[in-house]
Order: structure tokens, then C-alpha cells, then sequence
């Protein structure tokens, strides 16, 4: 086993949570059942990475790089909530765009992209949801690919939806010129949509989870407290309950939602508070930024709403979310006038 297919191969365990990996082995089929039964996967993960890697190793498995470099793909698809993933959008669509096939797309892509880069590797695969998974090691006129930092991209054909991870800002230009030619829309742009949950940003941006927006709000069902007996006060607290989730469902809709895990705002505006006079007379805009996190944002946001936690109504900053499929947003005071 060569150094770069130990490393590639290091890389690939280490990232692999300890339960999927029983599972990439056996999909691997390059260790037999005896052979994986006889890691001991209660170990550390530098313990059990070291012993699997030695285990290869020793019985001449993933000897030829590219066999590594497909599974390594291979994993990727299949675990995609590694890394953190942005979402694009093509603009301005040609009137063939929307006949671009696959074979297509690929010959093009691979072409524009190596015209640019001398030394660049480019593998493809089309996944079961109908979305080709793009798999690009970079290089340079000097140096050979780096297959240890690939970026991958993922477009669902037809659409103007892009999502990538591990794109640096030097790649950038490079990559949304081969998509524009590859796929013959004329621009390409920040979706301002990002997480490290690559189906929850998908069904966001292209707006595939259920949206469920019931026109007929009925009471909720809620315990009564039963040494309340006044019918005038559980009246009112029903009506109360009632119009909280209503203002809840209105916003978020009804049904599952994606589990986004952050939002950003980032705020620029006059500083105004008569008490502290050298922050308002400064002529310095204020600017900060503000971040809301949950292991399902959108989820937390809703239940704020309807237990009234949020006062209503619910704010456009909160309901623009699923509104406008974005998580980040950038506002500014009118009073500061356009930016030279």
C-alpha cells in the first residue's frame, strides 16, 4: 500500500462514524465476514483506524488507489452530513437548458473544467435521487491532484440547484464557469443557504418536504387544569392557545420540516440610544451578527411561536426562512443610504 492510499484511506476511516463503518465494510466487500468480525469495534477510533489499516495492509487489500478513491465517494454519498455544504443557483437559463441531459453534462463539465486547470481530476456518478454527485481533486501547472481535499458537488439535473462542500475561494471561479457552460444557464450565485445537513438545505432550497399550510385551524387539544373553574378564563386561554398555533402553522406550515441547524443575520444600522452618546454620534455604522443554532431550527422556531414564548406575530426574519429557502441574511438601515 503506497503512502497517499494509506493516507486516503486513514482519511476515509477517521471520518466514518463507528456504526456506519461496520456497514462500509461489508459494502466494500474486500474483508471477509471472519475478517470484520474480528475488529473489535469497542476500542478507540485511533485504536480500531490503526488495526483496520494494518489488516489491509498485511493482506495486500486496497492496493490500487482508485479502488480507494471510489469508495471513498462512495461514502461520502452515502454519509453527506460531513463537512459544511452551500447551496447555489444557476441564473438565466438558455432556451436548451432544459435538455441538457447526463452523458452531456459530464462531457461538458469535465471538458471546460480541464481547460482550465492543468492538472485536475474529475470522477462523476449519478446517485438513486436522480442527483449527479461530482467528485473534483484539484491540482495546479506544478502539482498533481490533491486527493486528499477533494470538493464535491452535487446538481440535480433540469434545476438551477448546486450544492457543494469544500470549495475554497480560488476554486470558485472555476467551478461556476464550468456549471455555466456545462449546463448553459449565464450565471451563477450564493443561494445564502448553508449547513452541514446536505438533504435538509436540498428540501429547502427546492422545496421538497411537505408544506402543509391548514386554512381551518381547530383547538388544540390541551390538558385542562383542573382546579381552574372559572368557564370565562378557560375560554379566554383556549382562544389564546388556539391563535398561538395558528400564528405557528400560518408561518412554518404543518407538517415535518427540515432539520436546519443554524441561521445568521448580519446587521448594519445607526447605533440609537440617547443615554450613550458617543456610540450615536458616531459616524461609523454599528454592524454585529447574529446567530440562532438548534439541532432542528426551523422545529424550535415554530414551538417558540406556538407556546408563546415568541410574541406574535411571528417576525418575517424567523418566517422568511422557509419562506425564501435561506438561512442567511443581510440587513441594513435605509437611513445609512447605498454603499459606495
Amino acid at each position: 500500500m503506497d503512502d497517499t492510499t494509506k493516507r486516503l484511506l486513514h482519511r476515509l476511516i477517521r471520518r466514518t462514524s463507528t456504526e456506519m463503518l461496520k456497514t462500509t465494510l461489508g459494502k466494500w466487500g474486500r474483508l471477509t465476514m471472519a475478517q470484520r468480525q474480528s475488529l473489535d469495534f469497542t476500542q478507540s477510533k485511533s485504536a480500531l483506524t490503526e488495526e483496520l489499516l494494518t489488516l489491509c495492509e498485511v493482506c495486500g487489500y486496497f492496493n490500487r488507489q482508485s479502488f480507494t478513491k471510489c469508495h471513498i465517494s462512495e461514502n461520502v454519498i452515502d454519509n453527506p452530513n460531513q463537512g459544511m455544504w452551500h447551496a447555489y443557483r444557476l441564473m438565466d437559463p438558455e432556451d436548451d437548458a432544459c435538455s441538457v441531459e447526463l452523458t452531456q453534462f459530464k462531457e461538458r463539465f469535465k471538458t471546460h473544467l480541464s481547460e482550465v486547470v492543468r492538472h485536475v481530476s474529475v470522477k462523476t456518478k449519478k446517485h438513486t435521487d436522480e442527483a449527479v454527485w461530482i467528485r473534483i481533486a484539484w491540482g495546479d501547472t506544478f502539482s498533481r491532484p490533491n486527493h486528499l481535499k477533494p470538493t464535491y458537488v452535487v446538481y440535480h439535473l433540469q434545476t438551477p440547484y448546486v450544492f457543494v462542500t469544500s470549495l475554497t475561494s480560488k476554486q470558485k471561479p472555476l467551478l461556476s464557469q464550468a456549471l455555466i457552460l456545462s449546463t448553459r444557464y449565464q450565471g451563477f450565485k450564493d443561494a445564502n443557504l448553508s449547513g452541514r445537513k446536505l438533504t435538509a438545505i436540498r428540501d429547502l432550497l427546492m422545496k421538497q418536504y411537505p408544506l402543509v399550510f391548514p386554512t381551518n385551524f381547530s383547538s388544540p387539544v390541551a390538558e385542562k387544569d383542573q382546579t381552574m373553574s372559572n368557564p370565562c378564563i378557560i375560554k379566554e386561554q383556549d382562544g389564546l392557545e388556539a391563535k398561538r398555533l395558528q400564528m405557528a402553522r400560518g408561518a412554518f406550515g404543518d407538517g415535518v420540516l427540515p432539520q436546519l441547524e443554524s441561521a445568521v443575520y448580519k446587521l448594519e444600522t445607526k447605533f440609537k440610544d440617547q443615554t450613550n452618546r458617543i456610540m450615536t454620534e458616531r459616524e461609523e455604522p454599528f454592524r454585529c451578527v447574529v446567530k440562532f443554532t438548534s439541532t432542528n431550527l426551523l422545529e424550535s422556531f415554530r414551538q417558540c411561536a406556538a407556546s408563546g414564548i415568541v410574541s406574535p406575530p411571528i417576525t418575517p426574519l424567523f418566517s422568511s426562512i422557509p419562506l425564501k429557502g435561506k438561512n442567511y441574511f443581510a440587513l441594513k438601515d435605509k437611513t445609512l443610504g447605498s454603499s459606495p
